[in-house]
């Protein structure tokens, strides 16, 4: 018996655990290609304004080619009178919340795939002691065995897919508190660069 036999024992709950498997490595691969990305450039940016000596106009032209959260801090030296203190943590936010697509998605599949998993375990179950009854009690081991291990094939499939997810969810939210630090740090440049906050 292969394990594509053995995954379409499991029931019509394989189908959704199957989907969301699909889904949790497509939006997983998806964050992680942008936030590795994105964090390179602010990483790359904030290593090379660090400790540079003030100059509006240098950066300026840097940043404009570069990041595109250091792209748009930079466009604030077109409103002198804006609070740019203000403006920057509005644009941080906004990119933050764009590099977090995805991870409340992520959370729900890791903690609904498991219990989609024993839902299938437990119809599973029904429906093996069922036959037992309509049997009137004279079933064999193997029978037994057999219900059961086909009501178990979707909880260990559902774990596997939360697992997955949880682990891919951790990952990211870390890459994203990264590129949250480094958000904070060109934000700070940017004022600097600016010569202060208003």
């Amino acid at each position: 018996m292969s394990l594509f036999d053995i995954l379409i024992r499991g029931g019509w709950l394989m189908l959704p655990i199957a989907l969301s498997s699909i889904v949790v490595i497509a939006l997983g691969v998806n964050r992680w290609l942008i936030l590795r990305r994105e964090g390179a450039k602010l990483d790359l940016f904030v290593k090379n304004w660090t400790e540079a000596p003030p100059d509006a106009a240098r950066f300026r032209s840097a940043a404009l080619t570069g990041p595109d959260f250091a792209s748009a801090a930079a466009m604030l030296f077109n409103h002198p009178g804006a609070d740019k203190r203000s403006e920057i943590e509005t644009l941080a936010q906004a990119k933050l919340e764009e590099f977090e697509k995805g991870l409340g998605t992520l959370a729900t599949l890791a903690a609904i795939n498991p219990l989609m998993g024993f839902l299938g375990t437990v119809t599973g179950m029904i429906r093996a002691f069922m036959q037992i009854q309509n049997l009137g009690g004279n079933v064999n081991a193997n029978v037994l065995a057999g219900g059961i291990w086909e009501a178990l094939i979707t909880t260990a499939a559902g774990l596997v897919v939360g697992i997955v997810a949880l682990v891919i969810h951790n990952y990211l939210a870390a890459q994203v508190r990264k590129a949250a630090g480094a958000l904070t740090q060109v934000g700070e440049i940017a004022l600097r660069q600016m010569g202060g906050g208003k």
